[in-house]
């Protein structure tokens, strides 16, 4: 049974990216059409998952929690349960596709939701270009307040749903699309939704990840500041002086529970 570190009202799974990577396999490689999720939480996620009931339900309901940000990973020890490593969207979606194309012997269906208009389709181009045996079967770019106009998001479950893909890979930021894909896993016909953010845009490359040393570094995310500060700057602010408040609280939970 998968080790989970219990934490910020949510279980993160304690495995490897090659274990998460074979995980999503599996399911894709079953005949069940129930979509399943996995979403991968940062600083950010924990700190908006104590602001939000709604995202704590989505985040519990999801199939698979895989830890993204480095902090995560450096506090695990001290939780009681150590988690291996990182293991980011942007890695794992490239893996999978990866491990598909080297050891299948048959098609994998991906649908690409998300990313400004024409990147999806960018992105789909280079994927198939770079991995065989993954068909990109539909691309959209969302319209801004797509998720509280319940006729849009109808109409893209149908999208989903007439394309025949296996994988969804979503990427129109968090928590939005992991309120999505809650909502709406029971209208969508995939084996597995993959809540994975500027994924999309890092494969249509028009975004590039921090270099390898960055990343090693546990620095992605002063990369990421540098090239979106507008964006990003205040958010990382109030998650270093708010995630250590969340530490201590659940260190001290965590030895109410033991005495």
């Amino acid at each position: 049974m998968t080790k989970r570190l219990h934490a910020f009202g949510i279980e993160i799974d304690a495995i490897d990216r090659t274990d998460a990577v074979a995980e999503v396999l599996k399911k894709l490689e079953s005949d069940k059409r129930t979509c399943e999720y996995v979403v991968t939480p940062n600083v950010d996620h924990i700190v908006k998952l104590g602001q939000s009931e709604d995202f704590l339900r989505a985040y519990r309901s999801a199939s698979l929690i895989l830890a993204d940000g480095w902090p995560l990973v450096a506090v695990s020890k001290l939780l009681g349960t150590p988690l291996p490593e990182r293991v980011t969207g942007s890695d794992l979606v490239p893996n999978i596709f990866a491990h598909a194309s080297s050891t299948w012997h048959r098609d994998l269906t991906v649908y690409l939701l998300g990313s400004a208009p024409g990147v999806a389709e960018l992105a789909a181009r280079n994927i198939e270009e770079m991995w065989r045996n993954i068909r990109v079967v539909g691309t959209y770019s969302p319209p801004f307040g797509f998720e509280n106009d319940s006729g849009e998001c109808a109409s893209i479950c149908a999208k989903i749903a007439q394309s025949g893909a296996e994988l969804l890979v979503l990427g129109v930021g968090a928590p939005k699309q992991e309120l999505w894909v809650e909502k709406y896993a029971p209208q969508l016909p995939v084996k597995v939704a993959l809540c994975v953010g500027a994924t999309i845009d890092f494969l249509a490359g028009v975004k590039r990840r921090s270099p390898k040393w960055m990343q090693r570094a546990g620095l992605e995310w002063l990369h990421r500041m540098g090239s979106e500060p507008r964006r990003l700057a205040k958010r990382y602010a109030y998650g270093a002086v708010t995630f250590p408040f969340l530490v201590i609280k659940e260190l001290i939970v965590g030895r109410w529970r033991s005495a």
